[in-house]
């Protein structure tokens, strides 16, 4: 019996990779919407206490990453010190914090939506921080993306609304927090790829640490807010609750080693590509789920931002002969390949969605 060829196991790992990411993300992304939009038990009772959900989240990671670290024998000491593992922590739990409070105002399609926004910001803080340079066709795409979910969520179906607002989908809360999701997360991802940069630092190292200091933070918080009992009462009392806050957790850091494997068997620009797809898969699902209607404004914005970052991959993907210098610096100065670089992307396995 002829053994398997080179080709055909790259396609199981192929099926492996996209099976993994697209399960655990879009699974991840219907429980959150169930958490946070869906009411429990008989008297419709919203789980409120969207910092108990980073807490959970972030514990569970740590715990997995610690037993990575002694499993593989690294060194669990500190690479970097320890206040800058606390500032992408706290940048980190607000911007998960207003992820999953906006939740509470937009539905999920026009929040996954938003996200491919996040090039915005990335370039603004790589410009701060990092004195980065962006081609034009980058400046092009950001332009094109922003126009797009701009579309989405200004012109939703009428009959889409919030269940804790009375009136439509896009009311300024929303957006104003879905603003600081994006603003946060791209200042989280521009500083831990200079820790990356100024650093030799082991990706489960990083994990680590940042997640413990999310732990410490975000129990801090619910402590101080006086939160954190009456969010345990709440998953005490709705059991089903509970289950999907801890299957929330499992799924979200069981997609993380599906993204570290994916990254490094095909490389950042199939990652890239798998995501983008999760996300509309994620988007349509949630529609047929949840009973989103879309109006017609909004399927031209998700084809505008969609057609966007598909282009752009399969621009990246064309050969090209440049010289060894400009293809350096084109790889450090894109915005697209901050996003999706293996170290950028490993390094933060507590960020949502994916």
């Amino acid at each position: 019996m002829a053994e398997p060829s080179e080709k055909d196991h790259k396609l199981w790992k192929g099926v492996v990779a996209v099976a993994g990411i697209m399960t655990t993300l879009v699974t991840y992304g219907v429980l959150q919407e169930k958490i946070m939009r869906v009411p429990y038990g008989e008297h419709k009772d919203y789980f409120k206490h969207s910092l108990f959900l980073v807490f959970c989240n972030r514990i569970t990671t740590s715990a997995v990453s610690a037993g990575v670290l002694l499993a593989s024998k690294k060194t669990v000491d500190p690479v970097a010190p320890v206040y800058t593992y606390c500032l992408v922590s706290i940048t980190n739990i607000l911007t998960t914090t207003c992820q999953y409070e906006a939740l509470k105002y937009v539905s999920f399609p026009v929040q996954t939506l938003a996200k491919c926004a996040k090039m915005i910001p990335v370039m603004v803080w790589g410009t701060i921080i990092m004195q980065k340079k962006y081609r034009s066709h980058d400046y092009l795409l950001a332009v094109l993306v922003t126009l797009g979910c701009s579309i989405f969520v200004l012109y939703p179906a009428s009959a889409d609304l919030s269940p804790y607002d009375n009136g439509r989908e896009s009311t300024v809360w929303g957006v104003s927090l879905m603003v600081g999701y994006l603003g946060f997360d791209g200042f989280t991802s521009t500083f831990q790829d200079k820790l990356f940069k100024g650093y030799n630092m082991d990706i489960h190292n990083q994990i680590f640490y940042t997640t413990l200091c999310s732990c410490i933070l975000s129990l801090t918080g619910l402590i101080l807010q006086g939160h954190l009992l009456p969010a345990i009462d709440f998953v005490y009392v709705h059991k089903d609750c509970f289950f999907d806050i801890a299957f929330l957790s499992t799924v979200a850091t069981a997609s993380q080693f599906f993204i570290s494997y994916t990254i490094r068997t095909f490389g950042a620009l199939t990652f890239a590509t798998i995501m983008t797809t999760r996300q509309l898969v994620s988007i349509m699902l949630s529609c047929v789920w949840f009973s989103h209607p879309l109006s017609w404004e909004q399927c031209i914005g998700a084809v505008l931002v969609f057609g966007s970052i598909y282009a752009r991959s399969f621009l990246r993907n064309a050969p090209q002969k440049p010289s060894t210098s400009e293809t350096v610096e084109s790889r450090s100065s894109s915005p697209t390949s901050q996003l999706s670089s293996p170290g950028n992307r490993l390094s933060s396995p507590m960020k949502e969605g994916p």
